[in-house]
């Protein structure tokens, strides 16, 4: 009977530490996993902003070429009012919610509504 004992003892304490082996390398193996997706979330974050850098410099290269002096704040401003002017806000509005004049947004809209506009009339001329 004591030997019985001992021997199932021995052999509990064997699965004990395969068992406790075993969930280590699972867990190393799921750490792996995890460092793998953490490196390509990083590189994709990386890419994007090395995207949107490029995209930043050319957009000062073309307003260079283009010979329009924006400061920053002007170029937010403008920004602003042509998301809201597409989200089909109204001009009086959008003048109201910016505390501007309806003749200054409209000056702010007027390079972008002549070009939608001479599209329409040049088809409904034929």
């Amino acid at each position: 009977m004591e030997w019985t004992l001992t021997i199932l003892f021995v052999v509990s304490a064997l699965l004990l530490i395969i068992s406790i082996l075993m969930t280590r390398q699972a867990s190393k193996a799921e750490q792996k996993g995890i460092d793998m997706v953490h490196l390509s979330v990083m590189d994709d974050i990386n890419n994007m902003q090395d995207s949107i850098r490029n995209i930043e410099f050319d957009l000062e290269i073309m307003a260079k070429e283009a010979g329009i002096q924006l400061s920053s704040e002007d170029r937010v401003f403008t920004r602003e009012v042509l998301d809201l002017y597409n989200r089909k806000y109204s001009i009086e509005s959008i003048a109201a919610q910016k505390k501007v004049s309806e003749d200054q947004i409209k000056e702010v809209l007027a390079p972008f509504l002549t070009s939608k506009d001479e599209g329409g009339k040049v088809a409904n001329e034929n």
